[in-house]
C-alpha cells in the first residue's frame, strides 16, 4: 500500500468462498468479504455539536495554548496539544426574535438564521473581539480570556456589528484588528449590495471606500487582510486586502472574475472637502495566476480562494502563497501561485487605469500624476504631510477616479508553482510550513480541498527559487465524510496542523515518518524535509541533532548516495490453475512508477509484463495458466533511480493437485473418494466472481448449499483456526460468531488478501494463497 494511508488487511477463517455445512447441523454460514480500513496516522478529529456547524473561522494562540473557533452559535476553545481534552464553548445563539425577522425575510431557518461567528480577533492580552451574522442583524462583543488565568467568558453587552461582519453567512469576507482598530471587508447591508472595506472601533470616526462606484469595488468577495510595512517608518504601514470581484466594464469581454490586490495607508484619515470619511489611498491592482500557452493563449486561474504570507528575515518583504480555481464550469482546475512584494510595489508604482479613446477602453494613464503620488501614505518618507486631509484637492480628485492600476502583478517565475486539473477536487486552503532540513530550508504546503483531502506539498529550487519542483509528499484524508476544509492554522511550536469544516474540527500531525516504510532509500526517496534516516528507522530529522547517521537528500532525493543496505524482500505464492491472480507492490513515494519483469523458470532473461495486467497496486492475472509461472520482478523507477522492491515466485498449482494443498476440505482433493463434481469445487467460486448480478450473492451461496445436501455428509476434522488480527468487523456479529463456531476447515498456512473489484468495474474480492 502507498505511504498515503495505513490499511488493515482483515483475515477470514478460511479461503473458502461458498457455504460448507458441518458435520454437527445445518447452521448457514455466510460468506463476508473482506474490508479495507483506512486510518490517518496521529489524527485527533472534533465531530461538532449536533445543533452547530460550519467550523471555519480560526484564531491561534500559541501563547495560550489555545485555538479559538468560531461556529454556528458556538464559539469554541481547543487544547493545541489535544483538541479533545479539556475543550471548553459559549453558546451564542441569535435571539428568538431576530430569527422569527429573518424567517420572515424569506431566509432559511435552519440554513441562515442562526448566528455564525464571522470575526475572532485579539483586542488585548485579556480580550478577544468577536463578531457573528445574528440571523442577518450583525453583532458584536467582548470575549474575556485572561492574561494567565484559565478564562472563557462572553461579556454581557453587545454591540452593533454593521460594517463589521456580514449580514449573510455565505458572504465571503475578512477582518484584521490592529492598535485598538478592526479592518474589515464585508457588506454593510441586508441585500448583500453595499460592499465596503471598513475601518471602525478605535478613537477616529469610521472610514470605508467608496460607495456605489464599481471602479472601486465590484461586487467583491473578501479573501484576507494583512499587514505589511512599508519601511522603517511605522506611519508608512500598509494594509494589504486580498479579495475576488467581477471585472470592471471594458477590463474583460463578458462577466468574469478576477483577482485583485488592494492597499491602503494604516494612517489613512480620509479627506477634507472631499472623500470625507473615505479612503484617500486606496489602490487595487489584477493578480494574475495563470499556465503560459501558444499563441499568448494563456490558460487563467482567477478564482483566489485563500492567500497565505511567508515571513522572512525582512518583515517588509513576506513571500505571498495564493490559492486560485478556474471560473469556468466546463474546465475545473486549481493552482497555486507565489508572489513578492518587490514586483507587487513595482505594479503601484506603476501607470493607473483609465479609460480613454474612441471605444473607452482601459490604457494606462499618459498625463501628469499630482504630487504627492495617489497612494502615499502621509509621513516624513514620502512628501512629508502629516496627514490625509492635508493632501491637495488634486490628489484627492485624481485618487477617487483612479483606484486601479493598469498593470497587473504577475507570480513568481511566470506561472504557477503547482497546477492540478482532471481531479474529482479543487483547492480551498493553504499553509506553509519552512523546514529545516539538511541541504537547506523548503517550504512545505498544505493544501485543503473542497473533499475534505489534504495534499502535503514540497517545492524544490532546480537551479533557482525562479524554478521549481513540486514534490507531492502526501495526500491524507482528514473528515470522514467529503466535506470542504474551509479553515487551517498551522502550529510551529506543536507541530500540527489544524482544519475546520462543515462538521468539525481536526488535528493532525505535521510529519509522518513513519509512513514512508522501513527501509532507507524508501525514507530518502520520499524527499520530506521533515524526515530523515537514522540508521533504523525513517523517523523526525532535527537541525541541532549531531548524529553521524542521518540520512537525508531532498535537492535529489538519491538513495545510492545516502544508503547501502538496499535489499530485495523475496516471497513465494501460490495460485490455483484458471483462478484469478493480483500479485500486491506499492511503492511508498507516490512519485515513483512501477516497473515489472518476469524470468521463466530455468532462463535468465527478464520479460517486460504487458501493460493491461498492471494496476498502480500491484500486477492482476486473470486467468492463471501453467505460463504464468516464474519469478515476477517488482521495481519503482523514480528520478533515474531503479529501486528493488519485491521478488515473487509465483507457482501454479493444477487443479488435480489441490488437494494436497488444502488436504480435508470437501471436494478440494484428487481422492477416489470424491466425485468430479467435488474435486472441482472451486469453479463454483469463479463462477460467483463471473455472475451477472453480485447483489445475488445469497441466492448463489444457498443454489450450492442446496446441491451440497443432495451428496453424502463428508466429516472434517475440527481444526481450530487462529487469528493474527484482532480487529473483525462487526457486520452480523451475532451469525457470525455461530457461523464461526461450527466453522470445521483445514487451511495449511494461507493469508487472504483484499483486491479492490476493478474486474469489469465490478465489486468484489479476489483471494490468493501465499506461504
Amino acid at each position: 500500500m502507498n505511504g498515503r494511508t495505513k490499511v488493515f488487511l482483515y483475515t477470514v477463517k478460511d479461503f473458502l468462498s461458498y457455504l460448507i455445512r458441518t458435520a454437527n447441523n445445518n447452521l448457514l454460514i455466510h460468506i463476508f468479504f473482506l474490508i479495507l480500513m483506512l486510518e490517518s496516522s496521529n489524527l485527533i478529529t472534533f465531530n461538532g455539536l449536533a445543533n452547530s456547524s460550519s467550523y471555519d473561522s480560526f484564531l491561534l494562540d500559541e501563547e495560550r495554548g489555545r485555538l479559538l473557533v468560531g461556529a454556528e452559535d458556538h464559539i469554541f476553545s481547543f487544547d493545541l496539544v489535544n483538541i479533545n481534552r479539556d475543550n471548553k464553548q459559549i453558546a451564542w445563539p441569535a435571539t428568538p426574535s431576530k430569527r422569527d425577522e429573518c424567517k420572515w425575510a424569506g431566509k432559511d431557518l435552519g440554513k441562515e438564521c442562526s448566528n455564525f461567528i464571522r470575526v475572532l480577533q485579539p483586542y488585548n492580552q485579556t480580550h478577544l473581539y468577536i463578531c457573528g451574522t445574528g440571523a442577518f442583524h450583525p453583532i458584536c462583543a467582548y470575549l474575556e480570556m485572561g492574561k494567565k488565568d484559565n478564562i472563557f467568558r462572553l461579556a454581557s453587552q453587545f454591540e452593533n456589528g454593521r460594517g463589521k461582519s456580514p449580514y449573510d453567512p455565505k458572504m465571503l469576507s475578512a477582518s484584521l484588528l490592529l492598535d485598538g482598530e478592526l479592518y474589515s471587508g464585508t457588506s454593510a447591508d441586508f441585500m448583500g449590495r453595499d460592499f465596503a472595506i471598513f475601518r471602525t472601533l478605535g478613537d477616529h470616526h469610521p472610514i470605508r471606500t467608496e460607495q456605489h462606484d464599481s471602479r472601486w469595488l465590484n461586487d467583491p468577495r473578501f479573501v484576507g487582510i494583512h499587514l505589511i510595512p512599508e519601511s522603517d517608518n511605522p506611519e508608512d504601514d500598509k494594509i494589504f486586502l486580498f479579495f475576488k470581484e467581477n471585472a470592471m466594464d471594458g477590463e474583460h469581454t463578458g462577466k468574469a472574475t478576477i483577482a485583485r490586490i488592494g492597499q491602503l495607508c494604516k494612517n489613512d484619515m480620509g479627506g477634507h472637502r472631499s472623500l470625507v470619511n473615505k479612503w484617500t489611498t486606496f489602490l487595487k491592482a489584477r493578480l494574475i495566476c495563470a499556465v503560459p500557452g501558444v499563441n499568448g493563449i494563456d490558460t487563467h486561474f482567477d478564482e483566489l480562494q485563500d492567500v497565505f504570507l511567508m515571513s522572512s528575515k525582512d518583515p517588509k518583504n513576506p513571500v505571498i502563497y495564493a490559492v486560485f480555481t478556474t471560473s469556468s464550469n466546463i474546465f475545473k482546475g486549481s493552482a497555486v501561485c507565489m508572489y513578492n512584494m518587490a514586483d507587487i510595489r513595482r505594479v503601484f508604482l506603476g501607470p493607473y487605469a483609465h479609460r480613454d479613446g474612441p471605444n473607452y477602453q482601459w490604457v494606462p494613464f499618459q498625463g501628469r500624476v499630482p504630487y504627492p503620488r495617489p497612494g502615499t501614505c502621509p509621513s516624513k518618507t514620502f512628501g512629508g504631510f502629516d496627514s490625509t486631509k492635508d493632501l491637495p484637492d488634486d490628489v484627492i480628485t485624481f485618487a477617487r477616479g483612479h483606484p486601479a492600476m493598469y498593470n497587473p502583478v504577475h507570480p513568481i517565475g511566470g506561472r504557477p508553482i503547482m497546477v492540478r486539473t482532471d481531479v474529482d477536487y479543487q483547492f480551498t486552503q493553504l499553509v506553509v510550513d519552512k523546514v529545516e532540513a539538511e541541504d537547506g530550508q523548503y517550504d512545505v504546503m498544505f493544501i485543503g480541498t473542497d473533499t475534505g483531502t489534504v495534499l502535503k506539498v514540497v517545492t524544490i529550487p532546480r537551479e533557482s527559487w525562479h524554478d521549481l519542483e513540486e514534490v507531492v509528499l502526501e495526500e491524507m484524508t482528514v473528515f470522514r465524510e467529503p466535506t470542504p476544509i474551509a479553515a487551517m492554522e498551522l502550529s510551529t511550536k506543536q507541530q500540527q496542523l489544524y482544519l475546520g469544516s462543515a462538521l468539525g474540527v481536526s488535528q493532525m500531525s505535521l510529519h509522518r515518518c513513519e509512513v514512508y516504510g522501513k527501509a532507507c532509500a524508501e525514507c530518502c526517496l520520499a524527499r520530506d524535509p521533515y524526515c530523515a534516516w537514522d540508521g533504523a528507522e525513517c523517523s523526525r530529522y532535527f537541525p541541532t541533532a549531531k548524529r553521524r547517521t542521518r540520512r537525508q537528500d531532498i535537492r535529489n532525493g538519491d538513495p545510492l548516495s545516502q544508503c547501502s543496505d538496499l535489499h530485495v524482500e523475496d516471497r513465494s505464492v501460490f495460485g490455483v490453475e484458471n483462478s484469478s491472480m493480483f500479485l500486491e507492490c506499492s511503492p511508498k513515494s507516490q512519485r515513483a512508477l512501477i516497473y515489472w519483469q518476469l524470468q521463466k523458470p530455468n532462463d535468465e532473461r527478464k520479460l517486460e509484463v504487458c501493460m493491461p495486467k498492471m494496476t498502480y497496486q500491484g500486477l492482476l492475472i486473470r486467468s492463471l495458466t501453467q505460463f504464468d509461472t516464474g519469478v515476477y520482478h517488482c521495481q519503482a523507477v523514480e528520478h533515474g533511480f531503479i529501486q528493488p522492491l519485491l521478488r515473487l515466485n509465483l507457482q501454479v498449482i493444477p487443479t488435480q493437485r489441490l488437494g494436497d494443498i488444502l488436504p480435508g476440505i470437501p471436494g478440494a482433493g484428487g481422492g477416489a473418494g470424491h466425485s468430479a463434481k467435488h474435486r472441482m469445487w472451486y469453479r463454483d467460486f469463479l463462477s460467483l466472481l463471473d455472475h451477472p448480478e453480485l447483489n445475488s450473492v445469497e441466492e448463489f451461496c444457498d443454489r450450492v448449499w442446496k446441491k451440497e445436501r443432495k451428496q453424502k455428509r463428508v466429516k472434517t476434522p475440527n481444526v481450530k483456526l487462529s487469528f493474527r488480527h484482532k480487529s473483525t468487523q462487526p457486520v452480523k456479529r451475532t451469525k457470525m460468531r455461530r457461523g464461526l463456531k461450527n466453522w470445521n476447515a483445514y487451511c495449511k498456512c494461507v493469508r487472504i488478501c483484499w483486491l479492490p473489484g476493478i474486474l469489469a468495474g465490478r465489486h468484489f474480492n479476489l483471494l490468493y494463497i501465499s506461504y
